[in-house]
């Protein structure tokens, strides 16, 4: 194991802020994992951006995890 590596976690929305951070870590030399959210959202243009991104910047892993707000209330 090489523990020499960087590596950053990226909570990546879709949006100019994390994707900026998600480039700026991988300029940086890290090894960057993407992390997004499925809450089922009314505009999932920010989903799909996420996942551009992702593979624009060829991140080591993007993960995508859905759950369901509806039980707590609506959905952004």
């Amino acid at each position: 194991m090489n523990l020499s590596i960087k590596k950053a976690v990226v909570l990546l929305s879709g949006g100019i802020d994390s994707s900026t951070t998600a480039a700026i870590a991988k300029h940086e030399g890290y090894e960057v994992y993407a992390l997004s959210f499925d809450y089922n959202q009314r505009h999932r243009v920010e989903l799909e951006a996420a996942k551009k991104v992702a593979l624009s910047l060829k991140v080591k892993k993007h993960l995508v995890i859905k759950f369901d707000l509806r039980a707590i209330g609506g959905s952004a």
